[in-house]
């Protein structure tokens, strides 16, 4: 399931916009990326969708399910009517049999719409096709409890990494319908993601070895052992497939990572082993929390809502992430949607970035520009380094403006032949700049290339 194209009407600051999201002709990546200074409305069209998705969730759940409404502050300032329209295709639950029909036909649409109060309505919400789709899951899951759902996922910019529990206060389910729990009004949950793992792990356990009598078994015994070998086949053997996806995509988004377990000793905490040293999850620093609980929230949610799968990260679903390179290190901002893509390849992404790194490093990746409530598609940024899509598709210069005016002026002067007035320059710049200054080198080569000149 992937959602083709949705249009906003007097939503928040924009008048009328109609987008359509990668998978295109042009871009066949699965990642539309939105760009844009703050304020621009990127936050506004990924709660747009969010909005939609939430009455595809609801109906799935219960056949008269209410998702979310539009606010009376979402409307457009001057308007007195918004309406988000949403068109959906589903390989999996055909629109049409027929086959000369209109693409469009294919597309499940439906609109939320909202009047300001004291005001005539002119659009109204229509609801029709998202129940039509949304039988179409319940139907299967009345045919097989087990049958997959499609993963529908929001985490906003306010998410947040919670500390991990020493004790489990509320019991909760875990059941397959459990995975849209929270999906698209709070983002990442660590809270409810160490429950579910320990769930799983107690479960793990009963049919097979701890990690805990496996490390005693070695330390008394050693891992060459015949009895260690065979307890650690068993426990292989026992592994349970929605916690091994889990670890599998950690593993993937963080080289140097693996192992992620619940240890009991000297007290209850989540370790994981980084470069061969095993450390308490809350000791990790703030981005690797965040790269955790993000990557470790979607491999959850796709485990528990496709549990017949031999790989769960193989289903598929919508995923908006608002800010993806928040707290994340540059090189791992780099290969951020490659990873996204690679590890769960059949998910849709729809993306928002401050980073010039996460859109020039990814091929066929559909990228908008938003400016002033206007939409423009942006190619050929992949290769591109990050002072190019700084200048090119951010608008923002590459180093701090003063400085790179007086660069300017010495770049000219040198040009000129006004040899003096670029050495002031340089002397100048160079008592200010730190040493080893790619500019400042070339501009060094430049002068020396003058006075030979004059010579």
């Amino acid at each position: 399931m992937e959602i083709n194209r949705f249009k906003v009407t007097d939503v928040g600051r924009f008048t009328e916009l109609d987008i359509q999201l990668a998978p295109t002709a042009k871009h066949p990546s699965n990642v539309t990326v939105l760009v844009g200074n703050n304020g621009a409305g990127k936050t506004t069209l990924l709660k747009s969708l969010a909005t939609s998705l939430s009455w595809l969730v609801a109906r799935i759940r219960t056949e008269k399910g209410n998702g979310n409404y539009l606010a009376e502050e979402d409307i457009r300032n001057g308007a007195s009517s918004a309406l988000i329209l949403i068109g959906v295709v589903d390989e999996s639950h055909a629109r049409s049999s027929r086959s000369d029909a209109n693409p469009e036909d294919a597309l499940f649409t439906w609109g939320i719409a909202r009047g300001r109060q004291g005001r005539k309505a002119h659009i109204h919400s229509s609801l029709g096709d998202v129940s039509l789709l949304a039988d179409h899951y319940r139907n299967e899951l009345t045919a097989d409890d087990k049958a997959s759902l499609p993963l529908i996922a929001y985490y906003p910019v306010e998410r947040s990494v919670l500390e991990i529990p020493l004790k489990i206060r509320t019991k909760h389910t875990f059941d397959q319908l459990d995975g849209y729990d929270n999906s698209l009004n709070r983002g990442v949950d660590f809270r409810r993601f160490f429950e579910w793992f320990r769930e799983r792990e107690d479960s793990e356990n009963e049919t097979g070895v701890s990690d805990t009598a496996l490390a005693e078994i070695s330390e008394k015994f050693g891992n060459d052992s015949d009895i260690w070998k065979t307890l650690f086949q068993l426990k292989a053997s026992s592994r349970d497939r929605q916690l091994t996806a889990v670890r599998s995509a950690i593993a993937a988004f963080m080289p140097g990572f693996s192992n992620l377990r619940v240890q009991r000793k000297p007290r209850l905490h989540m370790a994981i082993d980084k470069d061969g040293v095993t450390l308490n999850v809350s000791q990790l620093s703030q981005g690797e929390k965040s790269m955790m609980a993000l990557v470790g929230d979607i491999a959850r949610r796709l485990a528990m809502m496709n549990q017949p799968l031999d790989n769960p990260l193989m289903g598929d679903g919508i995923v908006l992430i608002d800010e993806v390179d928040l707290h994340l290190h540059p090189k791992w901002q780099r290969s951020l949607i490659r990873q996204l893509t690679e590890t769960f390849p059949n998910c849709q992404f729809v993306l928002t970035t401050h980073s010039p790194l996460v859109i020039s490093d990814a091929k066929d990746v559909l990228v908008y520009v938003l400016d002033d409530g206007e939409l423009q598609e942006r190619n050929g940024l992949y290769g591109l380094d990050a002072n190019q899509v700084l200048l090119e598709v951010m608008d923002t210069d590459i180093r701090n403006s003063d400085v790179q005016q007086r660069l300017n002026r010495l770049l000219e002067r040198l040009q000129d032949g006004d040899l003096d007035a670029a050495k002031k320059l340089f002397s100048e710049l160079s008592l200010e700049l730190p040493e080893g200054h790619l500019e400042l080198a070339k501009a060094a080569l430049l002068i020396r290339k003058l006075e030979l000149r004059r010579a």
